[in-house]
Order: structure tokens, then C-alpha cells, then sequence
């Protein structure tokens, strides 16, 4: 009887923890590769490299070294939050330059992690190594730009959001939902929206309430200041998307895919993209990319862990979807998001080549994969190299005019104008005014009101003539630039 009642006493459910999940295996992998991508981005994308135009934007709003540039609709407050616990104090560039590579190598090993028990440590190490050693990986991750974060919320948050699927009683993972989520909408809230598409649809129409209402609860923090903003600075949200549509050109129907292509050779922005295809060196990885995830994905059906490589090619599909077939322009950068998402099932994809049926490597095949990876590396690095060396020239010669701008009797306070003002301006310690163009956000008539209060300079490209109201100041000759000084700028 004894027995009998031990037989039958029902079963103890097991208690859900919530402490964090600890797979078998190690981090070490993800450490490392995590380790050498700051490594890497310290040695290959110099700390000196100063500031872009989009970065002075950004930068700005929180830095004492210029006034806060105008901030046009499409952009949100992340990347200001992120580097200000650098910028409020200090204006160095390689400072900040090494607070964010520490943080990006931080944040992929965070990404990575996330999906721990979701694929083998193998396989999250070969694609944190791929991910990370694309050019346009390396050349933005430390820099103040919002795409390295998207892409590492993205996949982030789809680990999680697996996880939770899996347990909904998982606090961590539902945590991970909604932190990778508000990364993602603090940083671009409409790409947040686009990459998570297909979690909110899943959790939907399957009814897991505990990881989409977390995934809802991320995005709607993560954009609130955004969405307030517009309504108090933009005329209502509606108006800030229309806005921010009209900015980039109109949001419809334009086929981009071959203006990405067209960037590959490290064109930071290819607007109008009226030039030659790349080399196919250069392309070759881009064209594989497709034909190996949908290869990973049969490698996952095969192992049975179908949804945990769909979930993020899909996620990479609709996160590309706007910059290849909504937009009438590129940039590499766009397309960060749906790189991490798909380095997942193409890590897979190739490690499953190089391994037989039962696990045993292919001597061949995995020498001639190491020849073809070392290739590849070698291709990223070159475009890479010659990035940064232009950028670094273009950057130099900004911070060369602003020198000239000093000599000439231009210190802050002060107002710059007309050619690449905005980022001029900012090297220089100015406010920045334009009448027309995206960055539109002053008069004629104010501009020179201001000019009489202020030092004011106005520039213009070669060949080109001054805006009216510039017409009667002084001209200087600088490189190919053309200097205008209102009165109270004229030196003596």
C-alpha cells in the first residue's frame, strides 16, 4: 500500500525561476569575439577620426563645445542619451570614440547571449565574428549614429522574445523584450517598429500575451519622448512622420537594392546613387547573403529548431523592407539591423557545410571556407581602410575651415551659414541657420538680425554664389571654399 501511494502521489510542477538562464556550455566564445570587435574598432577606425555631419547633430544636444543643431523630424533622442555621459563633460572625439567601442563590444555579447540555448555556442560565435567583421559594422559601431543599436536591440530582442515564448514565466527574458525593445525605439522608432513586425504578429495570432505585452511595453517606452516631442516641437505625430517622409525623399515605392549594392565599396551615403556597380569582390558576400540564410533555414528544419531561425529572417526581411524598397536612396548603414538578424542562420549554414552527418569536419571543405573567410576579411578591411581614410580627410578639412573661421574674428557666440554649416559650425563652436533643405530652420531676416548682434559667416562651395542676404558682406578665399563675413565678423 505504501508503495501503491507512492506510485500515485501527482508529480511537483516545477517552480519557474527567476533567475537569469544558464544554459550548459560557455561564454567564453561570445567573450572573445565580443572582446576583439572593440579590439578591433579601436585599431581600425582611428578615436581621432572626428566627428560626421550626423554625429554633431547628435552630439550637440547634450555638449557644452556648440550650440544644439537644429534637429530635424526623423531623429530621436538615443544616441544623445548614449554618449552624454562623455559628451556633457568633455569634447574629445577619441574619448568618445572609446566609450562607444567598449559599449558596442558590450552590447554584441549581450545580443549574443540572448539566444543562448537557442542555437550552440558555435554557431553565435561564427555569427557574432561575421557580423563583426563587416566593414560597415566596424566603421559604425563607435560612432554616434543610431543603426549599430537598432541592430543589436533587434537581436537582441528576438532572443528574448523566443525565450519568453518558450517560458512565459521567464522574468529575464521578458525583461531582455522589452530593454532590446526601447533600445531599438529610442534610437529610430519606425525601424524599431519594422524589425519587430513579425514578433507582433506572432505573439498575436498565437496569443503569447506575456512577451508581446512586454515587446509592446519597450517599444511604447522607448518612443513616449518621441511621440511627445512631436506633438509639442513638430505639429502632432502625424505631421512629424509626414515631415520625416518628405526629408528622406517621400516614402513609395522605389527600388533601392541596387543603390545598396551600389554602396557596398563604402559610400557612407549614396544620394543620388549615379555611380559605377562595386567591384564583385566586394559584392560577392552581399549577393551570398540571401542564398546562405535560406540554406540555414533548411539546416534549422532539419534540426528541428525551425521558429528560432525563421523568427529572425523574418525580422530581417521587413527590417530591410523600408531601405530597399521605400526610400530612393542608400546607405550602407540602413541595412545593420538585418546583417545581426541574419548572421544566425548563415553562421549555421556554414558550419553545418563544414561538418558530415555525424558531426565529423570536412578537411577540404573547411580549408577552403578558411581561404574564402580570410578573403572576404581581407576585402572588408580594404573597404574599410579607405572609409576612414576619406572620412578622416572630410572631417580634417571641416575642422581646418572652423581654424580659418577663428582667425578670421568668428568665436562663440557666433552663427555659421549656407555650404556644410552644420557640421562647420559645430567644430567651430557656432550655432548653424539654413533657409532651405532638410535642416531648414531660420529666415533670411533673422539671419540677419542675428549678423548684427553676433559674428556671422556664410559659405559657399566652389563656384557657387552667396545667398542674398550675404550678397554685401566681405568675401575670403579659403581652399575651395568661399567665406562671407557679416560686418560685426570683419577682422579690426
Amino acid at each position: 500500500m505504501a508503495d501503491s501511494a507512492h506510485r500515485t502521489r501527482p508529480a511537483r510542477r516545477p517552480v519557474a525561476s527567476s533567475a537569469p538562464p544558464a544554459p550548459a556550455g560557455t561564454d567564453g566564445p561570445l567573450a572573445v569575439v565580443a572582446g576583439l570587435f572593440t579590439l578591433a574598432q579601436l585599431l581600425l577606425v582611428h578615436p581621432s577620426m572626428g566627428l560626421g555631419w550626423d554625429e554633431t547633430v547628435y552630439v550637440s544636444q547634450v555638449s557644452a563645445h556648440a550650440p544644439a543643431s537644429y534637429f530635424s523630424a526623423p531623429r530621436a533622442r538615443g544616441v544623445s542619451l548614449l554618449v552624454a555621459p562623455v559628451a556633457s563633460w568633455s569634447s574629445s572625439t577619441s574619448l568618445l570614440r572609446g566609450y562607444l567601442a567598449v559599449l558596442a563590444g558590450l552590447a554584441l555579447y549581450l545580443a549574443l547571449r540572448a539566444w543562448r540555448g537557442l542555437f550552440p555556442v558555435r554557431v553565435l560565435a561564427t555569427a557574432g565574428a561575421l557580423f563583426a567583421g563587416l566593414w560597415v559594422t566596424l566603421f559604425y559601431a563607435p560612432q554616434a549614429m543610431p543603426n549599430y543599436w537598432v541592430a543589436v536591440g533587434a537581436l537582441a530582442c528576438a532572443g528574448c522574445f523566443l525565450r519568453g515564448w518558450r517560458n512565459p514565466a521567464d522574468r529575464w527574458a521578458l525583461g531582455g523584450v522589452g530593454a532590446a525593445a526601447a533600445l531599438m525605439a529610442l534610437m529610430r522608432p519606425t525601424d524599431a517598429v519594422w524589425a519587430t513586425a513579425p514578433l507582433l504578429v506572432l505573439g498575436a495570432a498565437r496569443r503569447r500575451w506575456r512577451p508581446l505585452l512586454a515587446l509592446v511595453a519597450g517599444l511604447a517606452a522607448g518612443a513616449a519622448q518621441w511621440v511627445i516631442e512631436a506633438y509639442a516641437d513638430y505639429g502632432g505625430l502625424l505631421r512629424r512622420l509626414a515631415d520625416g517622409s518628405r526629408l528622406q525623399g517621400g516614402l513609395g515605392l522605389h527600388l533601392a537594392v541596387d543603390d545598396q549594392l551600389r554602396s557596398l565599396d563604402g559610400r557612407t551615403l549614396c544620394r543620388p546613387c549615379d555611380v559605377p556597380a562595386p567591384h564583385p569582390a566586394v559584392a560577392l558576400w552581399w549577393c551570398a547573403l540571401p542564398l546562405l540564410a535560406a540554406a540555414g533555414l533548411a539546416v534549422a528544419v532539419r534540426a528541428g529548431r525551425t521558429l528560432p531561425t525563421l523568427l529572425p529572417l523574418a525580422c530581417a526581411v521587413t527590417a530591410a523592407v523600408p531601405y530597399l524598397f521605400l526610400i530612393g536612396y542608400a546607405a550602407p548603414r540602413f541595412l545593420l539591423p538585418a546583417y545581426a538578424l541574419l548572421s544566425l542562420p548563415v553562421a549555421d549554414a556554414l558550419l553545418s557545410l563544414l561538418t558530415g552527418p555525424r558531426g565529423r569536419p570536412r578537411p577540404l571543405l573547411t580549408a577552403a571556407a578558411v581561404l574564402a573567410l580570410a578573403g572576404h576579411l581581407a576585402v572588408q578591411y580594404a573597404v574599410l581602410s579607405h572609409t576612414v581614410r576619406r572620412t578622416t580627410a572630410q572631417h580634417r578639412a571641416w575642422a581646418r575651415t572652423a581654424a580659418e573661421l577663428h582667425r578670421l574674428g568668428v568665436h562663440p557666440p557666433c552663427l555659421v551659414t549656407g555650404h556644410e554649416a552644420l557640421p562647420i559650425a559645430y567644430y567651430a563652436g557656432c550655432a548653424s541657420a539654413a533657409i532651405s533643405g532638410p535642416n531648414a530652420n531660420a529666415t533670411a531676416a533673422g539671419i540677419t538680425r542675428t549678423a548684427h548682434h553676433v559674428p556671422t559667416a556664410h559659405l559657399t562651395p566652389p563656384g557657387g554664389a552667396p545667398a542674398d542676404y550675404a550678397r554685401t558682406w566681405q568675401p575670403h578665399r579659403f581652399s575651395t571654399l568661399r567665406i562671407y563675413l557679416a560686418p560685426t565678423a570683419t577682422p579690426g
